[in-house]
């Protein structure tokens, strides 16, 4: 008991977003970890058809509770991490958030005639409860990410992970199928809604206009901007959809949430930051936004240069034995959405970090171009090269985004990326894809244990040539080990 309390104690020492950071990854590690461990078990249990279907009702799901929100959430954690009024600004996101909820089922309602898939196993009432059930997680979610508890955040998104998939194991085991699906998404929204209301803060209070006003200032174009960002997420799933079937869905979104890897840090770096950068930004610090930006672009390609490379060499691998045959066609896809990552890293931080600035408007102009853009791609390319051109959309509609929100960023503060950093990154990859290379010539992959074996290798060969070549990296994890009073590297 003493030498967990002095763990406890140490780990509080660290400094705030450095350990922020560390609380995000680690909710953000077991959060993955259980949802891919699920997807497999789904994928081989019930088929890429199934599969396809619940990703198209998530595609659902997601546009309606967009418009259920209508960029309050954004605008509410801005307005509650500047620190003042933070009661009053709650309060009218809360009465602003229910009254866009039921304008997002009554909307719903109206046009789900001419949405197809909601047909079966009563999807259509499923997709309202899941719409009431986001919209509560949501509000109790804003509380504490607005008042920067990012780390009971993130237990409470790994609570709604492990109920979400511990029913949808249960209720596909048991034979539900889809239903059992969409029923433990629901779950996990309920069961994240309780943890939220034991660390709530804020409370309701009077709120007058100009509290209202405050918000709509930025929602509006958080809003839009965050259609943009949806049209990313599901434009290519409901096209895919449209053109082709429900199984060419499920290969696709599964291709594209093994890719999502790469890009596994990156998701800790916009949590855990936005709310600083927006508390910096108000205090004119933006030599410290620049750092914590630089430094998160390094991170970020320090998981996804590897995870590109090894995907590379083993995309067939590894959706045969993570997937099932009936996934390998994907493996083209896979190579082609491993490079998208990269451009969904610097478009991810760059995007959030103009919007932590106060800075909406600006991201809305180039998230709408690239949107539109993806649009028109998917369009022209899914009936040519199918899901491959969906693939293609997404790499360049992504890098095109980063792009613009470089330009439209660098005016405000420097932004460079630490070229020593990323140079020894690419080093170190290659001499693990090297060394992989000759392995799976010696001994190919024939079985999970086998692909097992090739990934612990992979990673153990990088994470060493990287700590051997990089010091500043080989520095930083050493102090941070120190300072957890865990003996540290020489």
């Amino acid at each position: 008991m003493l030498f967990f309390k002095k763990m406890v104690s140490d780990f509080m020492d660290i400094d705030p977003v450095q350990r922020q950071s560390l609380l995000s990854f680690g909710s953000l590690l077991a959060v993955s970890g259980i949802g891919y461990v699920a997807t497999f078990y789904f994928a081989h249990y019930l088929g890429p058809a199934v599969l396809g279907a619940y990703f198209l009702f998530l595609a659902y799901y997601g546009i309606f509770d967009l418009i259920g929100d209508g960029g309050l959430g954004g605008a509410a954690v801005k307005r509650i991490s500047e620190g003042t009024a933070q009661n009053e600004y709650f309060t009218a996101f809360v009465i602003l958030r229910l009254l866009l909820l039921g304008l997002s089922v009554v909307t719903f309602i109206l046009i789900s005639p001419f949405l197809a898939g909601l047909e079966k196993d009563g999807l259509l009432y499923w997709l309202i409860l899941a719409l009431v059930a986001g919209s509560l997680a949501g509000i109790t979610g804003i509380n504490l990410y607005g008042t920067a508890q990012v780390g009971i955040m993130q237990v409470s998104n790994l609570f709604n992970t492990l109920v979400k998939n511990l029913v949808q194991i249960l209720a596909v085991f048991i034979g539900f199928g889809l239903g059992g699906l969409v029923a433990g998404l629901i779950a996990g929204m309920i069961a994240a809604t309780v943890i939220n209301l034991r660390f709530i803060r804020l409370g309701l209070s009077q709120c007058d206009r100009s509290h209202f006003a405050g918000l709509f200032s930025f929602s509006v174009w958080i809003f839009l901007s965050s259609g943009g960002l949806l049209i990313f997420t599901y434009a290519d799933t409901i096209l895919i959809g449209l053109f082709m079937t429900e199984t060419d869905v499920g290969i696709y979104r599964v291709a594209f949430q093994l890719t999502s890897v790469a890009s596994f840090l990156v998701v800790a770096f916009h949590t855990v930051l936005y709310p600083h950068i927006s508390r910096w930004h108000a205090e004119n610090q933006l030599t410290l936004i620049e750092y914590s930006l630089r430094r998160a672009f390094t991170y970020s390609l320090f998981l996804a240069i590897p995870v590109i490379a090894g995907g590379i060499l083993l995309s067939e691998k590894l959706l045969y034995f993570l997937y099932g045959a009936a996934f390998t066609s994907g493996s083209p896809v896979l190579v082609i959405l491993l490079f998208a990552q990269i451009g969904n890293i610097f478009m991810f931080l760059l995007t959030m970090c103009l919007n932590a600035m106060d800075m909406p408007r600006k991201t809305f102009y180039c998230t709408v171009f690239s949107a539109a853009l993806n649009i028109v791609l998917n369009i022209l390319l899914i009936p040519l090269f199918g899901i491959a051109g969906a693939a293609v959309a997404t790499l360049v509609t992504m890098s095109v985004n980063a792009v613009l929100a470089y330009a439209l960023l660098k005016s405000f503060i420097h932004i460079r990326i630490e070229r020593g950093a990323v140079t020894h990154l690419v080093v170190s990859a290659f001499i693990m894809a090297g060394f992989l290379s000759v392995y799976l010539y010696v001994l190919p992959v024939r079985d999970f244990i086998g692909l097992a074996v090739v990934l612990a290798l992979g990673a153990v060969i990088y994470f060493a040539s990287v700590l051997l070549i990089d010091r500043t990296i080989r520095n930083d994890l050493k102090a941070l080990l120190e300072t957890m009073r865990i003996p540290g590297m020489p």
